[in-house]
């Protein structure tokens, strides 16, 4: 019998399922292991919305969200969209009840300059289109990779790349970097090594 609670064991989609049949019917235990699972995503999708003071108990207001309604989640394999909405509404809901702030630390001063770096390249973020948003946050804050992002949040890969891309080129001009520049290549029909010199 496999071992629900194992904190080793590697995740895999079917296993999801059992660990959420198990949470919706009371178990604790297998609740946290979601928990565990999910935090990371919950936390992006709410931090590319909100003021970071707030996002912890965003978090927080989010699983137990969850996990009142879980018993009515009829379709289990997809618990992480189903979260990943949760998320996002309660995100909204935030914003729209709460005037945004400025996300700047009381003691700037004292702030590290890869600390004040990191601020602004999130701030930039934040200004980005709510899909490009969410998905660089995930990446670059969460540190997801392309595969786990769209397995958690139940977009397909192919939009996840695209979000990556497109949002990563929109950072890049918020920030004033310029992407390194690719080699030319040579035209059809063109000889691509150096010509010699006469008399070689």
């Amino acid at each position: 019998m496999n071992d629900l609670t194992h904190p080793d064991e590697t995740a895999t989609p079917a296993l999801d399922v059992q660990i959420v049949a198990a949470a919706a019917r009371g178990d604790r235990v297998a609740f946290g292991r979601l928990y565990d699972r999910f935090a990371p995503m919950v936390h992006g999708v709410v931090l590319a919305r909100v003021h970071r003071a707030h996002v912890d108990d965003l978090v927080h207001d989010v699983f137990l969200q969850a996990m009142r309604r879980l018993s009515s989640l009829r379709d289990l394999s997809s618990f992480g969209p189903w979260l990943a909405a949760i998320a996002r509404n309660r995100a909204r809901d935030h914003y729209r009840r709460d005037m945004p702030t400025v996300d700047v630390p009381d003691d700037l001063a004292g702030l590290a300059h890869h600390d004040t770096e990191a601020l602004e390249a999130l701030a930039a973020i934040r200004r980005l289109p709510e899909a490009y948003r969410e998905t660089l946050v995930l990446r670059l804050v969460e540190g997801l990779t392309g595969p786990e992002i769209a397995d958690r949040t139940g977009l397909t890969h192919g939009s996840v790349r695209v979000n990556l891309h497109r949002g990563m080129a929109l950072l890049r001009a918020s920030l004033g970097i310029t992407a390194p520049a690719r080699p030319a290549r040579p035209r059809p029909g063109t000889n691509s090594r150096p010509d010699h010199e006469p008399g070689d």
